[in-house]
């Protein structure tokens, strides 16, 4: 994933973590989730019209599409109000899909930090299916949390890094973003509570999510 498509997909699970937290309101997520599913649709299409059919490049972009798709379905649900259902079944499917992309990052590419990340989004999607595909409203904060936390260490800093020339990955690395991701989900359910503006206040974000 290049480094500025994953610059803002860290933006935009910042901004849904928010959203399930209760300090933004759904359509107040909708255009950014429209902005950058959008890029994450349209930019590997042109990488794959321009690839040449080379495998390696048609690989690495075909895992943009299950974010993109992701984002611009939270961006049309939040429009229109329909069901959470199809969009929580479908986050499955990308969290079976990571599992892949991270297997092949630890293996094929030698990548361990990129393994991490990719396991880490597989546990946040998981998250997203129960959610949205099981209706367990109840765990919208804690949810919240995990994609707070893994917008900032799986996507924006090390998309930071990358597009700065300083990115470098390795066991250190992947331990570190490894440790921090696991630790929000572990403490996810006590500092959702906390971190959550009200049940009242995060209620129409769940519902409209788990309907």
């Amino acid at each position: 994933m290049g480094g500025v498509g994953l610059f803002y997909v860290g933006a935009v699970l910042i901004v849904n973590g928010l959203m399930l937290l209760g300090h933004i309101s759904v359509k107040g997520a909708v255009p950014l989730n429209f902005f950058v599913g959008g890029l994450q649709v349209v930019t590997p299409t042109v990488l794959i019209l321009q690839s040449g059919g080379d495998a390696e490049v048609i690989f690495a972009a075909s895992g943009l599409y299950l974010f993109g798709f992701t984002y611009l379905w939270v961006a049309v649900n939040g429009v229109t109000d329909w069901s959470g259902e199809g969009l929580g079944w479908f986050s499955l499917f990308v969290a079976v899909a990571a599992l892949g992309y991270s297997w092949h990052a630890f293996t094929a590419e030698a990548d361990p930090a990129f393994g991490v990340i990719w396991s880490l989004w597989a546990v946040l999607w998981l998250l997203f299916f129960l959610l949205l595909g099981l209706g367990r409203s109840a765990l919208a904060p804690a949810v919240g949390v995990v994609a707070v936390v893994d917008g900032v260490i799986t996507a924006a800093v090390p998309a930071f890094l990358i597009v700065s020339g300083n990115w470098e990955t390795g066991t250190l690395p992947a331990a570190v973003i490894g440790v921090i991701g696991v630790s929000a989900v572990a403490f996810a359910v006590p500092l959702g509570r906390r971190l959550a503006v009200s049940p009242e206040v995060n209620a129409p974000a769940a519902t409209v999510a788990a309907r």
